[in-house]
């Protein structure tokens, strides 16, 4: 089974924008985003711009602050700290990597925790890896990731999952969430001794170190469900661009033998921005009054 993020999200953002509606019918609210992007790195610049696109899409209110790549590491503050306090935005999104002079952990922990849609804020992340306890938001990327799972009836209970990199916007996060599920995980990184075998026992994999290809399909389990999170440019003549975008998996191997996978790209990417969108609706609703 090839599972469609494209379509999972577009559904999913169809329902978000539904809600934002009858919110702002019944509550006169709107659910604001802004967007922080220190710099001018072309990706980054994209992904901003997607973001604020999908927002516009959905109904969401979008504020962006596009800072100089010299700004001080005290004016990025004092811009997050001016939106912590503007009423109009639930939430706070500081595009990353940030510029090596600003310590990326202090911006992240002046996000104000019930803006924190990108979860990545330390509290956030601290009640994710503990137990009986729940954070207000998850990152969005391993978020979509469990999504996509429940989409294909994933068994979590007891399953062996294995995770393939350990960063802390997909790896370690994505771990944290199949352990909340009581799956038994693994994560393979780049000291483990037999990634392969480790991969073998895997009844959900889910794939992020950003290697063209690195598993291969005789590294999949029969039936098992395989997520692939990775988006590598390999040179492709053939193309206009010269260049196509593949996955961490080998797809073309790994599908004759996994029991569901997504394809990149039009897997994972669409969730990210979906599971944003979620997340910003989620803190909008927070601010309404309990019996609202």
């Amino acid at each position: 089974m090839i599972i469609d993020g494209k379509a999972v999200a577009e559904r999913i953002r169809k329902e978000i924008a539904a809600e934002v509606e009858q919110m702002v019918q019944q509550h006169n609210l709107r659910p604001g985003l802004a967007t922080v992007l220190v710099g001018t790195d072309p990706a980054s610049q994209t992904y901003v711009s997607m973001k604020r696109k999908a927002c516009a899409e959905a109904g969401i209110e979008s504020f962006g602050h596009e800072l100089s790549a010299d700004s001080s590491q005290d004016y990025v503050l004092g811009v997050v700290r001016e939106l912590n306090a503007d009423p109009r935005v639930h939430g706070i999104l500081v595009q990353l990597p940030l510029p090596k002079h600003i310590d990326e952990e202090a911006i992240l922990n002046a996000i104000s925790i019930q803006k924190d849609v990108d979860g990545f804020h330390p509290l956030n992340i601290g009640r994710l890896s503990m137990k009986g306890r729940d954070p207000l938001f998850m990152p969005c990327t391993p978020l979509g990731c469990m999504v996509l799972l429940e989409e294909v009836g994933a068994k979590f209970d007891g399953a062996n999952a294995v995770v393939l990199g350990r960063s802390n916007i997909v790896g370690l996060p994505a771990a944290m969430m199949l352990l909340k599920r009581n799956a038994t995980v693994s994560i393979v990184h780049s000291r483990s001794k037999d990634p392969a075998a480790m991969c073998r026992e895997a009844d959900i994999l889910i794939a992020a170190v950003g290697r063209p290809h690195m598993v291969k399909g005789d590294w999949i389990k029969p039936g098992a469900l395989v997520i692939d999170v990775g988006v590598n440019r390999i040179d492709d003549p053939s193309r206009k661009s010269g260049y196509r975008l593949v996955g961490d998996v080998d797809y073309e191997a790994a599908k004759d033998v996994a029991g569901a996978i997504t394809p990149v790209p039009g897997g994972v990417g669409p969730m990210t921005i979906a599971m944003l969108l979620q997340n910003t609706l989620r803190a909008a609703k927070m601010t309404l009054p309990v019996n609202a």
